[in-house]
């Protein structure tokens, strides 16, 4: 599920229409967690290896349904991997301005060609609009061969996007910032374009920092689904892993954890508790 700022549901994937007894605000999860890192700041892969290894150790804290290979979810969070991210820029004649210029978004797009052609449209258009410059699409490599039917049928198409800081962009935060400004836009252009499959639209992640890598996975599927994750370039400082326990909710490929600077662990109470929070600081939330 998701919420707009007045509280009113929106229909995520995974989750039926409130029905009966059954409504979608009352649900609840439990999770495990994990974070691994150098405290002197020195990326490697092995942390990396580390993150997917106390993934894989978590799954006794995960779920599975009628079909043992699905899961309600699994995913890590790392550094932007510059290293891997340039050469991989290279193969596709982008060049990457200096490490923390550019922003690198994962983006799960709809299965279908008109749908995904409109989000992709809509995100470079916003780009512009926002004073920022769009470099170029890469198509993440996955191996969907272990995961299950069900979650095949709902996977999104999962590309990344380059995005350089424009010339009026003063530092990392404002340019943050600004990322920030571009993926809420898209969030409600691409809402207001009603697709059929607008569910499976989603952005794991838009940041000159971190990057996500999740589904509706295994714990253990989690470095095999995503190839980049094999990758020795593939470095970083830190790992913040994520393995979800749903007992009475509905999995889908969007609420893997973790989401974009945080994972939870155990119950954050009802979503409509956070959702009335958040209406509650909406007028302390200003910037110029």
């Amino acid at each position: 599920m998701n919420f707009e700022s007045d509280g009113q549901a929106v229909q995520r994937s995974g989750a039926p229409a409130p029905q009966g007894l059954y409504d979608p605000r009352q649900e609840h999860d439990a999770c495990g967690v994990g974070f691994v890192a150098n405290i002197k700041g020195r990326k490697s892969h092995q942390i990396v290896r580390n993150g997917l290894r106390i993934l894989a150790n978590l799954t006794h804290r995960g779920a599975t349904g009628y079909d043992p290979k699905l899961g309600d979810g699994a995913g890590i969070l790392m550094q932007i991997p510059d290293a891997f991210l340039r050469k991989e820029a290279l193969k596709l004649n982008i060049n990457l301005p200096a490490e923390g210029q550019y922003a690198c978004g994962t983006i799960f797009l709809p299965q279908s060609i008109n749908g995904r052609l409109a989000c992709e449209s809509i995100i470079t258009r916003i780009i512009h609009e926002e004073e920022q410059h769009f470099l170029g699409w890469r198509d993440v490599p996955r191996d969907n061969s272990n995961i299950a039917d069900a979650a095949r049928a709902v996977e999104p198409v999962m590309r990344q996007v380059f995005i350089q800081q424009g010339s009026s962009v003063t530092d990392q935060d404002h340019f943050e910032r600004k990322l920030f400004v571009i993926r809420k836009r898209v969030e409600h252009a691409v809402r207001a374009l009603k697709l059929d499959d607008m569910a499976q639209f989603y952005i794991p992640s838009l940041s000159s920092r971190t990057i996500v890598y999740k589904g509706m996975l295994l714990a253990n599927e989690v470095g095999v689904y995503y190839q980049d994750l094999q990758d020795e370039t593939m470095v970083s400082a830190l790992a913040l892993v994520h393995q979800r326990f749903s007992t009475n909710t509905f999995p889908a490929w969007d609420l893997a954890h973790p989401f974009r600077m945080i994972a939870h662990n155990g119950e954050i109470n009802t979503m409509q508790g956070n959702v009335n929070w958040m209406a509650a600081r909406h007028e302390t939330m200003r910037s110029a």
